[in-house]
C-alpha cells in the first residue's frame, strides 16, 4: 500500500515558540524544508527569519508567558493560514541560580517560561485544533533535568518535571483529536550553550554521553517531524528520549579513570 511521504507537511501549518534562534529556528527550518507553514514566535523579532528551501518563516511577536498575547498569536496564525496542524513548545530555558539564597521572583519567572507558557499555548492552539479535520499535535521540548537534576536548577528542574507531567495529561484529555508528545532533550552544542560546557565547546563533556557526542539541534528537529507526522499517528503521551542514552554514572567514570574495567 503506497501511503507517500509520512515526512511529507505540504498544506500543514506549524507554530514553533522560541523559534527565532537555536533549537527553536533548526526545528522551524526542518518543518520548512519538509513542506510546512511556518510561524515562529518571541518577544523580538530576528534579524533574518528562519528559512529553508528559498522559503521563510513567519514572524509574530509574542510574550509566551501571557495568557492574552499567546491567544492573539494563535488567532494570527488562523488568519494567516486557515489551520494550525502542528505546535511544537520549544521555549524556555534558565541561567543556573544557588536554590538557597534565589529570589522569589527569579523562581516564577523560571516556572511561568518553563510550565505555564507551555500550558498556555497548547489550550489556544488546542482551541483550534480540536475542530479541525485531521486534528493536530503537540510536542512538548523538555529536559533531561527533570529526570536527573543537576545543580544549580532546582527551579528549572521542577518546571521540567512538571511539563512532562502536563504532557500526559493533556494526552488523556485531548485524544484522539490532539496528540500531545514530549522530548527529553540531553546535552545540546549551540553557538550560545558552548561556552557553559567548557573552553572545548563541549568535546571532554561528550565522553560522559555513550554516543561518544553531544546532541546538535538537528537531532531534536528530527524527532519533532517525527511525533509530528502520521508516522506517530498512534504515539500520545510519549516521552522521547533524545540524549544520545543519557550520560554514564559518576561511579563507573571514577572506575575507568582509575584504570579499572570499562
Amino acid at each position: 500500500m503506497d501511503i507517500g511521504n509520512p515526512l511529507d507537511f505540504t498544506g500543514r501549518v506549524a507554530l514553533v515558540t522560541g523559534g527565532t534562534k537555536g533549537i527553536g529556528a533548526t526545528v522551524a527550518q526542518a518543518f520548512l524544508d519538509a513542506g510546512a507553514h511556518v510561524v515562529v514566535c518571541g518577544r523580538n523579532a530576528p534579524t533574518t527569519p528562519p528559512t529553508a528551501g528559498g522559503r521563510e518563516a513567519v514572524f509574530v511577536p509574542a510574550d509566551v508567558r501571557d495568557p492574552a498575547a499567546v491567544s492573539a498569536l494563535v488567532d494570527s496564525v488562523v488568519e494567516h493560514f486557515g489551520r494550525l496542524d502542528v505546535l511544537v513548545n520549544n521555549a524556555g530555558g534558565s541561567p543556573d541560580a544557588d536554590a538557597a539564597t534565589v529570589s522569589p521572583r527569579f523562581v516564577e519567572k523560571i516556572v511561568a517560561l518553563n510550565l505555564l507558557a507551555p500550558f498556555y499555548v497548547a489550550q489556544a492552539a488546542h482551541r483550534v485544533m480540536r475542530t479541525q479535520a485531521g486534528g493536530g499535535s503537540i510536542v512538548n521540548i523538555g529536559s533531561v533535568s527533570a529526570h536527573d537534576p543537576q545543580p544549580g536548577t532546582a527551579a528549572y528542574t521542577a518546571a521540567k518535571a512538571g511539563l512532562l507531567a502536563l504532557t500526559r495529561a493533556l494526552a488523556l484529555e485531548w485524544a484522539p483529536a490532539v496528540r500531545v508528545n514530549h522530548i527529553t532533550t540531553g546535552l545540546i552544542r549551540t553557538e550560545s550553550a558552548a561556552a557553559v560546557y567548557g573552553a572545548d565547546g563541549g568535546a571532554s563533556v561528550a565522553g560522559v554521553i555513550p554516543m561518544g557526542r553531544m546532541a546538535v539541534p538537528e537531532d531534536v528537529a528530527r524527532a519533532c517531524l517525527f511525533l509530528a507526522s502520521d508516522l506517530s499517528g498512534y504515539v500520545n503521551g510519549a516521552d522521547l528520549a533524545v540524549h544520545g542514552g543519557g550520560e554514564f554514572p559518576a561511579r563507573y567514570l571514577a572506575v575507568k579513570a582509575a584504570g579499572g574495567p570499562g
